[in-house]
């Protein structure tokens, strides 16, 4: 089984087409294959709660709150298992945050990675100094 954790830059680089956009298209054309048994089963894509509030409010900023409120209902209908926050998310978040130079969502971000013992897909630098963490860059801009 391959599991991913998306940050909420490899959705709006999918967003936007960006470079990196074809590997986030091709990591869920797998797990939506996976999950409706047209392939083997082997890709699970999990996202944290945060990334979808980060992700309205980014294209809302951007580009106003119907796009925003767009791109957060076309989140929900991806094949991503959305983690919410538990106990113990709460605690691995907060080690993260406490430990690492990053911002507060993408310790929850990470925490969401290794809860799931997932490959955390990303744009951010922050997230290369953590040792525990699989991480699978994207093109940085």
């Amino acid at each position: 089984m391959n599991n991913y954790v998306l940050d909420t830059s490899a959705l709006l680089t999918l967003h936007y087409n960006e470079p990196g956009s074809q590997r986030v298209e091709d990591i869920l054309t797998a797990a939506l294959a996976s999950a409706t048994g047209t392939a083997l089963p082997g890709v699970r894509v999990f996202g944290s709660f945060i990334t979808l509030m980060e992700v309205l409010y980014r294209v809302w900023k951007n580009e106003g709150e119907a796009a925003g409120r767009k791109a957060y209902t076309a989140c929900q209908t991806l094949p991503i298992t959305w983690v919410q926050s538990s106990p113990a998310l709460l605690e691995l978040a907060a080690s993260l945050k406490a430990r690492y130079p990053m911002s507060l969502g993408d310790a929850w971000i990470a925490a969401t990675a290794l809860q799931c013992q997932a490959v955390l897909l990303h744009k951010d630098p922050e997230f290369e100094p953590v040792p525990d963490l699989q991480l699978e860059p994207l093109p940085y801009k």
